[in-house]
């Protein structure tokens, strides 16, 4: 069969070494996951989140109204088809209740922090206090050289009150992960999603 093919008539086609793959935008995804409280629930879902390659960015987990339940809130910086996936995956867990990304969701998200600022003198208590008052956080302790500020709000409001007060020298500062729910959507919204 060699001697009735010519060499002119083989075309040689090359393929490609590496296919490529569509991607979608990375971005920060929130994700809660509603789950049974129980031993080792969190360590298989951090586990599956990092075996897709990503870190979490926060995570914050707590009880909810339901006894035995937690609800964990999870931030990740990712490619959306991957945490697509890793949604899809959350949901195959046993422990796992309710999974859901909040990413395209209208929600609300908070943080809280407590920030520990040198107060070295009276003239940088009060402007310490000023900043304080603006950013509608409390002071919680008093020292003879600090103030301890709780704050609470979006991560945009705490960044902005952490770079006033790093002139004044932050000594420690304690951050949770964020917490997000889901909005609830009025009658008329509901309405014009229809």
């Amino acid at each position: 069969m060699a001697d009735t093919i010519g060499k002119s008539d083989l075309e040689v086609i090359k393929t490609p070494k590496t296919r490529s793959i569509r991607k979608g935008s990375i971005r920060k995804h929130i994700i809660t996951v509603k789950v049974r409280n129980e031993m080792g629930v969190l360590a298989r879902i951090a586990t599956l989140i990092a075996g897709k390659g990503y870190n979490i960015e926060s995570l914050s987990v707590g009880e909810t109204h339901e006894k035995g339940i937690s609800r964990m809130t999870i931030e990740v910086i990712g490619d959306d088809i991957v945490i697509e996936q890793v949604v899809k995956q959350l949901r195959r867990l046993i422990d796992t209740l309710k999974v859901s990304d909040l990413t395209d969701v209208p929600h609300v998200e908070r943080e809280l922090a407590l920030i520990k600022v040198y107060t070295p003198s009276s003239r940088a208590r009060d402007e310490v206090l000023r900043i304080t008052e603006i950013f509608r956080g409390k002071i919680v302790d008093v020292s003879p050289d600090t103030y301890t500020i709780e704050v609470t709000g979006d991560e945009d409001k705490i960044n902005a009150m952490i770079e006033l007060l790093k002139p004044f020298g932050i000594k420690e500062m304690a951050r949770t992960g964020k917490i997000a729910m889901k909005r609830e959507l009025n009658l008329k919204e509901e309405e014009n999603n229809e």
